[in-house]
């Protein structure tokens, strides 16, 4: 009897086919490994910018999946637009939670940081390993946060900025709010609609996220990034924004024939904007960084014992 048909279901460990080859057949195998993922997510930055649709979609995914590395971004969106949040195997293991019997062996390819060392350095690395999608764990589902109001998000966007924010009633026509490098300021026209003034304030947050303070800002540079980035924290936060047009931005990046490196370093912006303005707003409106869903499976407190009364010990 083979017993590995009954207790490795679901486990990572490598094939027997692995382990059975040489160093140098390995390394080939695993150099080739590599170069199909950077491949895949070199053709995923392209396929993005080929129209605004697609963008949009790509945006839309940032959106949803907790917050990533860029590459992993385009990988899992690759292979499955749906996924929200993945973990690693092993870390399914570690917080006590297994992959669902129908889901074993359907997980998807990870760029896994790790740290190695060499000639006695602390190097930071990557391995490719298997990541599986909240929804194919076998544990309570986390539900969907409840829809704040524009009050409340306009009071977590504004509140301890490190952007100083203020009115401006000398704009002019046609800006509805810039951020200012030399005095780091954002100013915005008062009497817009909340929605307008979100997505205003937003992109100008962006553009002062990615200012570096080192004397190189360019707002012909940020300017399209920070406006992908304002359209994913809308989408996060359930905020209107149809209006949103993608073309030009893609345009600017030639459809995608592009260098895949220069269009994943566009991504990066967005991702990066997107994280800063989305962590500043969770920290505003109370979000434990850690969501708490209630157990599976869980122990009633039962029957309570009877207490006996502890005899009191001579003091010493």
């Amino acid at each position: 009897m083979d017993l590995n048909k009954y207790l490795n279901q679901g486990s990572e460990a490598p094939a027997q086919g692995e382990q059975r080859m040489s160093k140098e057949e390995y390394a080939a195998m695993k150099k080739q490994e590599r170069e199909e993922v950077w491949a895949e997510v070199d053709a995923k930055s392209q396929d993005v910018f080929k129209d605004g649709e697609s963008l949009k979609g790509f945006l839309n995914f940032m959106a949803q999946c907790t917050p990533q590395r860029t590459a992993n971004l385009l990988l899992l969106y690759s292979q499955n637009p749906e996924i929200r949040q993945v973990k690693t195997y092993e870390k399914i293991r570690e917080e006590g939670h297994s992959i669902r019997p129908e889901e074993r062996g359907k997980g998807y390819r990870f760029l896994a940081g790790n740290e190695y060392e060499k000639d006695g350095v602390t190097m930071q690395g990557y391995s490719i390993a298997k990541s599986y999608d909240i929804s194919q764990i076998r544990m309570k589902q986390p539900e969907a946060a409840p829809q704040k109001s524009m009050d409340e998000l306009m009071g977590a966007l504004l509140t301890e900025s490190e952007v100083r924010i203020q009115i401006a009633d000398n704009l002019p026509e046609g800006v509805q709010a810039q951020y200012i490098p030399a005095q780091r300021s954002i100013y915005v026209r008062n009497g817009m609609g909340e929605v307008t003034t979100f997505h205003a304030i937003n992109r100008e947050l962006a553009c002062a996220s990615m200012d570096m303070r080192n004397g190189t800002y360019s707002r012909g540079k940020v300017s399209a990034p920070a406006f992908c980035a304002a359209y994913v924290v809308a989408q996060k936060y359930g905020v209107e924004n149809s209006a949103f047009q993608f073309d030009r931005v893609c345009q600017m990046q030639e459809y995608g024939s592009r260098d895949p490196k220069e269009l994943r370093d566009f991504i990066n912006d967005v991702k990066n904007a997107a994280y800063t303005i989305e962590k500043h707003m969770d920290r505003n409106l109370g979000r434990p960084e850690q969501e708490f869903v209630a157990d599976e499976f869980h122990v009633g407190e039962g029957k309570k014992a009877k207490t006996t009364k502890a005899k009191s010990q001579p003091e010493r």
